[in-house]
């Protein structure tokens, strides 16, 4: 990869093509995984590598662009989900092909793992699934759930909390407290707004870029 984000944008040109509004969602969650990693903790590349894995944790959708196309809003059959599910495994082999870390690449094969085992794709758990994986996870449910979506309205804030209260158990408890303290803090606005973000996404790349 060469020169930031705008240079990886122009590259994968169709994710703008065919994929715009999950644009908006990877933003989301990436803002929101390097926030977690700092509370947690973790080093600056270890938060780069969540922001750059947060936004392309859905990459893998791409592939599937030709098989759901023009059936965005209807149910999907219990066939049609099973093939659904590889867009995370796809997402990990593009990545894989295009030289990204090892563990930018096993964040996004994992970011659909739950701690009791009943994620995807190899049904791991706790510790098992690796750690910015378990950040992504805990990131994408909330902002899908913050996030309007053909079969439903966003819910408000408090309301995808007590969703995701409910089903804890999908979650590493301490990137869960982590979590909370992010959304219940002043921080969250800047956070979910989508404008504030690109210039903090794009040194993110680059600073990646320049050690690679």
């Amino acid at each position: 990869m060469s020169e930031g984000i705008h240079e990886y944008k122009k590259k994968y040109h169709i994710i703008q093509l065919n994929m715009e509004k999950e644009i908006s969602h990877g933003i989301r969650v990436s803002n929101l995984a390097f926030r977690i990693g700092q509370e947690l903790g973790c080093s600056r590349e270890e938060c780069h590598n969540l922001a750059i894995a947060g936004f392309l944790h859905d990459i893998g959708k791409m592939e599937l662009e030709k098989y759901i196309s023009g059936h965005e809003d209807e149910t999907l059959t219990i066939e049609e989900m099973k093939y659904v599910r590889w867009h995370a495994s796809f997402g990990a082999s593009i990545l894989k092909k295009e030289g990204y870390p090892e563990e930018i690449i096993e964040m996004v094969r994992h970011h659909h793992e739950n701690c009791d085992g009943s994620g995807y794709p190899k049904n791991l758990t706790r510790e098992e699934i690796p750690f910015g994986a378990r950040i992504l996870r805990i990131c994408d449910v909330f902002a899908a759930l913050t996030s309007d979506r053909p079969y439903r309205k966003a819910f408000d804030i408090d309301t995808a909390l007590e969703l995701m209260i409910e089903e804890s158990r999908y979650y590493d408890l301490e990137v869960f407290l982590a979590f909370m303290r992010v959304v219940h803090s002043r921080e969250l606005p800047a956070l979910l707004e989508r404008s504030s973000l690109g210039q903090h996404l794009e040194g993110c790349f680059s600073d990646w870029s320049e050690q690679k």
